[in-house]
């Protein structure tokens, strides 16, 4: 980005996850996704939710899926890994999922809006910004730099806003990886962040063992993250900033494919897309 832009990149950087996280979301949230998914033969929703975001790394092992997904109890990837592809093509999975999400926008966004000018154009400047950085150190986000960019703009909207998700996402994981936190980790610092008490019950962990959830709160009191009741202490609440704020920096490089006067006119052309969005949950 110039540097005459006023805001600092990483500024930017969380300011365009706002505005493009909402998209992403239909992906999880609404049913077309899941719709389009399930009439391919997927049993479950984690059976398409693995199959069509891991397809873009082409037929890797469970191993590589948990690798690059991070975040995942050990044994999740597994369970869905290569067998969701076994009888469906990982390239249908992914353009199933294409199609779901494209169709909920359209849904959600009515008619008009989904047609206006002014999406066509958001559509345009996140492509630009999304096929413009670094692949190097970012696997999630090259695999989706493999695919077709679609020509229709609200798939593409949906497309590469998706690409900008992912490659967050891999410098989210760099920062955590970095700061010696994993996966499980994470969420248990996440649900903290979020009020959550006692943090083992967040919906992304509470199903693990209970063993498994005991070792993982005493690593993160050994190392004066969290104190004797499970709470953050003043280190483990600087240690999530820390995370946070070098993923917003290390999301911030796309967005130096854009002008000042782009990044301005993306920003006005989305927000009220993301408005949109949010007052419907995205669902």
């Amino acid at each position: 980005m110039s540097k005459a832009h006023p805001y600092p990149t990483a500024d930017i950087a969380r300011r365009m996850f706002e505005l493009l996280e909402p998209i992403c979301l239909v992906t999880f949230f609404a049913d077309e996704c899941n719709e389009e998914l399930a009439a391919l033969g997927h049993r479950t929703y984690w059976d398409g939710y693995f199959a069509s975001r891991a397809a873009p790394l082409g037929r890797v092992p469970a191993q590589v899926v948990h690798a690059a997904f991070y975040n995942f109890a050990e044994g999740e990837a597994a369970r869905h890994i290569p067998s969701a592809w076994e009888t469906i093509p990982p390239e249908a999975s992914v353009a199933a999922r294409e199609r779901g999400s494209a169709a909920s926008l359209r849904r959600i966004l009515g008619e008009e809006r989904a047609g206006s000018p002014d999406l066509v154009r958001a559509a345009d400047l996140t492509t630009k910004a999304a096929t413009s950085a670094p692949t190097e150190g970012r696997v999630m986000y090259a695999g989706m730099r493999t695919l077709p960019v679609p020509s229709d703009p609200v798939a593409r909207l949906w497309h590469s806003a998706t690409m900008l998700r992912e490659h967050r996402g891999d410098g989210h994981i760099a920062a955590l990886v970095g700061a010696r936190i994993g996966g499980t980790e994470a969420h248990i610092l996440s649900a903290l962040e979020q009020g959550i008490h006692p943090p083992t019950s967040f919906g992304r962990v509470h199903h693990l063992p209970k063993e498994r959830l005991a070792a993982v709160m005493e690593g993160l009191r050994e190392r004066g993250l969290v104190d004797d009741e499970d709470r953050f202490t003043d280190a483990g609440r600087e240690t999530k900033h820390r995370v946070e704020a070098l993923t917003d920096e290390l999301a911030a490089p796309p967005y130096e494919a854009l002008s000042p006067t782009e990044l301005d006119e993306l920003i006005t052309a989305l927000e009220p897309i993301t408005a949109t969005l949010v007052a419907a949950g995205s669902r």
